[in-house]
């Protein structure tokens, strides 16, 4: 299994950064894209590492945020063939509120009924290889962060983030932001016994630019110290100073930026 991250924050190569996140995955039976980013800069960085994105036979789009999603019906139009799993609700609007402002960051709603998308309500078993699943219990070391996300009834309780795990030789775990908590996620997979995990946490909002408290972080390192065989590669929405501090407690605590790769 090899996992190339596409679209991230931050970049240490020649690939270009950009808010957001894209991962492209090979297994021995798939070829997906987990995330889109939020324009064209998927389709320039996998040109620079010669993916062939028509070639994608899987996309999972994480939920329903702009930055996660906002390629594709770009996607669309460069794919035929590809199926495309989405949670029903990460079409329905989405917000980010800042000072008393709502602002739209939901994804293009116009294209939900494209033949390749499959919409699911709930978890979902794709193949042997392959499964999603979501998460209700949002509860336990939640981040403030989220406080400024909004859908049309309120405040976002994320039932249209979605997870990933691959069954291969070893188990991974991909998340997209971990809004419902990188440790109610980790719960939720504990029966997988993931040998790794890879995704953001969203302890950082890019527009206060404030990291949630120290008090939170310890909490979170208090928790995944109890996964010692799952290596640990986070990123995007995390932010450099929760990641400093995470690392720090961690030793199997990693970042993964923009063209970076992980092979097990």
């Amino acid at each position: 299994m090899k996992i190339i991250s596409l679209v991230e924050n931050t970049t240490k190569s020649e690939l270009k950064a950009k808010h957001g996140l894209s991962l492209y995955i090979e297994t021995k039976k798939h070829k997906i894209l987990f995330d889109l980013g939020p324009d064209k800069t998927l389709f320039e960085n996998a040109v620079k590492r010669n993916i062939d994105i028509s070639k994608v036979d899987t996309v999972i789009i994480s939920h329903g945020h702009i930055d996660h999603g906002g390629a594709l019906k770009s996607f669309l139009e460069v794919n035929s063939s590809a199926k495309i799993y989405v949670q029903r609700t990460a079409f329905e609007p989405h917000y980010s509120k800042t000072l008393f402002i709502k602002i739209p960051v939901g994804i293009d709603a116009a294209i939900k009924g494209n033949k390749q998308i499959v919409l699911l309500d709930g978890d979902y078993k794709i193949d042997d290889e392959l499964l999603l699943f979501t998460v209700d219990k949002i509860n336990r070391f939640y981040s403030s962060v989220n406080d400024a996300l909004y859908d049309d009834k309120g405040k976002d309780q994320f039932r249209h983030e979605q997870n990933l795990v691959i069954f291969e030789n070893q188990t991974a775990l991909i998340m997209g932001c971990g809004h419902a908590g990188v440790i109610n996620i980790m719960e939720e997979a504990k029966k997988y016994s993931p040998d790794l995990c890879v995704g953001g946490y969203h302890l950082f909002n890019p527009l206060t630019k404030k990291t949630v408290s120290t008090e939170l972080l310890k909490d979170i390192a208090t928790e995944l110290q109890k996964y010692k065989d799952t290596e640990f590669y986070t990123c995007h929405c995390t932010g450099k100073k929760a990641f400093d501090y995470l690392s720090h407690q961690m030793s199997n605590m990693h970042y993964i930026s923009c063209g970076e790769s992980v092979e097990i």
